[in-house]
């Protein structure tokens, strides 16, 4: 599923809407480097690909940026060993 995912660069996240409820990931600029420090999915709307798709969403800006991608959040951390991004 698609979701529609807006960048918040003033608050360091990305979020998306979905049946009414905010999932969003939040990180921060280190050196080089787009660190995801927080993956949260209210849990209604866990098992959807949110969360994946909001990791990938805020990595795909990391390298457009020419960033590179790192996880301190656990959940970014697995999703980064999976699609080995690791920069």
């Amino acid at each position: 599923m698609d979701y529609e995912i807006t960048h918040q660069p003033e608050q360091k996240l990305f979020q998306t809407q979905v049946e009414g409820r905010t999932a969003f990931v939040q990180y921060r600029l280190v050196g080089d480097s787009l660190d995801i420090i927080h993956t949260i999915v209210p849990r209604p709307l866990e098992g959807k690909g949110i969360a994946s798709a909001l990791v990938k969403a805020a990595y795909d800006y990391a390298v457009a940026q020419g960033l590179s991608p790192k996880a301190t959040c656990s959940y970014a951390v697995k999703w980064l060993e999976r699609y080995q991004l690791n920069g």
